[in-house]
């Protein structure tokens, strides 16, 4: 898949250096819910163990096509907040040279396309912690509509409790927008 700037293919482990290189600001997973990588054998595990699902990408600058963050569809019951076959949940992150660039939203809205048009999606969910104000935008620019706050969610990779906003797009939303 890819839009007028990115390339979304699958993971690689010669991706690790790119993964490691972003993933160790802690600025950029934290607030997304995970602990910066700490090695660049942790990254190469992430790519093996984690960034392997069915829908799951890199994120590539046509220009280089390196790794420049992720986005992942999580089907079938992978998901936090629905188990339904026709609903899916969205995720994904940004390396931090490349924020503020609207790189982020293209990226959704190719998700969005997909999911719906060659996936048969119905719904896709998504979600941010309080103060990912980043992700929150994200959402709201491409057409996430809120739906419940929970208080007190467990983040377990960090061994925290946050607050969870969760908001959700539907075909007929999405077929509005395009």
């Amino acid at each position: 898949m890819q839009t007028e700037r990115l390339i979304f293919r699958r993971w690689e482990e010669s991706d690790a250096e790119d993964l490691y290189k972003y993933a160790s600001d802690p600025e950029v997973g934290p607030v997304a819910g995970w602990p910066v990588h700490q090695s660049l054998e942790e990254s190469r595990e992430i790519i093996r163990t984690v960034f392997c699902g069915e829908e799951a990408y890199a994120i590539c600058l046509k220009s280089d096509n390196r790794a420049i963050g992720a986005i992942e569809l999580k089907l079938r019951g992978h998901s936090d907040f629905t188990e339904k076959d026709d609903e899916c949940e969205l995720g994904y992150w940004l390396g931090k040279p490349f924020w503020g660039q609207g790189l982020m939203p293209e990226a959704v809205r190719e998700m969005l396309r997909h999911a719906f048009e060659d996936l048969g999606m119905n719904k896709v969910w998504c979600g941010y912690y309080d103060g990912n104000t980043k992700s929150k935008r994200v959402q709201e620019k491409t057409g996430f509509r809120y739906q419940r706050t929970i208080t007190g969610k467990d983040v377990p990779l960090l061994h925290e409790k946050r607050t969870e906003h969760i908001n959700c797009i539907t075909r007929e939303e999405w077929d509005g927008l395009s």
